[in-house]
């Protein structure tokens, strides 16, 4: 993992302009915002294919579901507290009920807003959002992810939630890494306990996992970048083969990545899942370190956990 950090709203705003280029069907429809989720560049270099729709989060779902009517692919860009919460009603009945082309892309993700406090600190957002049927629910992990993944979303037809972070995160892989929408990433294996993490705690799954190294156990990491659709068959694979899973994220714990794979573990009837996360509370202001901390979210708790997990 390298030491160097790059916010995934970077991946985006880099992203979307060179896709922007080659498909002119490709549009975003930005909600006032365009500074802090990265949409300067494709303001500028792409203005026919630019709308700003101001502060007007219902009016920009209902504008991207017409333009997705007449064959354009839009992406709708705001925070994630808005883009999931204040639009949910038009997502489910403008977007995905009709299962129209339209892509959601939202910057400050999870506590990652940090100081500006709990009313732009989504933790409810992919759990919302994954109850909601023929949505793809995507968050990467860093910057090149970010880029991935938002290419993968432009190629797929159908509604998507991409979920990104303000704050800087460290990059785990390389401009050659490959992604697959429902798959996830296989970054470390092991036998001993499986830590499935997604987005900006991928990076502490895999710190957790060096040190449990040190302490002869096996951690298995596996990104699950997509939550909906979960690879089923990831999960399956840990449940059947290693028993002992610990779920990480930047999300509340009731119904987001630890949920759905809760599911998958009581169908099959086996193994034991814990989960890490936000402790079902709103966040604070507050440094996004501290409020990591405050939640547990740290390489500490889950290799404490693991460790209980294995003795």
């Amino acid at each position: 993992m390298s030491e160097v950090k790059k916010a995934t709203r970077d991946g985006f705003g880099e992203e979307i302009v060179a896709l922007g280029k080659q498909n002119k069907d490709i549009y975003v429809v930005d909600i006032d915002i365009g500074k802090s989720c990265k949409t300067g560049k494709f303001r500028e270099e792409l203005p026919k294919q630019y709308f700003n729709v101001g502060i007007a989060e219902q009016n920009g779902a209902g504008v991207a579901a017409g333009m997705a009517t007449c064959g354009k692919i839009p992406f709708v860009v705001t925070y994630a507290v808005f883009g999931s919460l204040r639009m949910c009603e038009m997502i489910r009945q403008e977007i995905c009920y009709p299962k129209l082309n339209v892509k959601i892309a939202c910057s400050h993700g999870g506590v990652t807003p940090a100081n500006d406090g709990a009313s732009h600190q989504s933790i409810e957002d992919m759990g919302v959002l994954r109850t909601i049927p023929n949505m793809t629910v995507i968050m990467p992990a860093d910057y090149y992810a970010a880029k991935k993944l938002v290419k993968k979303a432009a190629e797929m037809d159908g509604p998507c939630y991409l979920r990104f972070t303000r704050d800087a995160v460290p990059v785990i892989y390389d401009e050659n890494t490959e992604f697959e929408i429902g798959k996830a990433n296989l970054i470390k294996d092991g036998t001993d306990v499986a830590i499935i993490a997604n987005g900006d705690t991928v990076n502490i799954a895999v710190k957790a996992a060096n040190e449990l190294e040190t302490k002869g156990i096996k951690a298995k990491v596996l990104d699950m970048h997509t939550i909906k659709p979960l690879d089923t068959e990831a999960v399956m694979d840990c449940v059947e083969n290693i028993g002992r899973i610990i779920t990480v994220e930047d999300h509340n714990i009731m119904n987001g990545l630890g949920s759905a794979v809760c599911e998958v573990a009581s169908e099959a009837g086996k193994g034991i899942v814990k989960r890490v996360g936000i402790q079902d509370q709103f966040g604070q202001s507050a440094p996004y370190e501290r409020l990591l901390e405050m939640n547990g979210i740290t390489a500490e708790n889950i290799v404490a956990i693991a460790e209980r997990l294995t003795k």
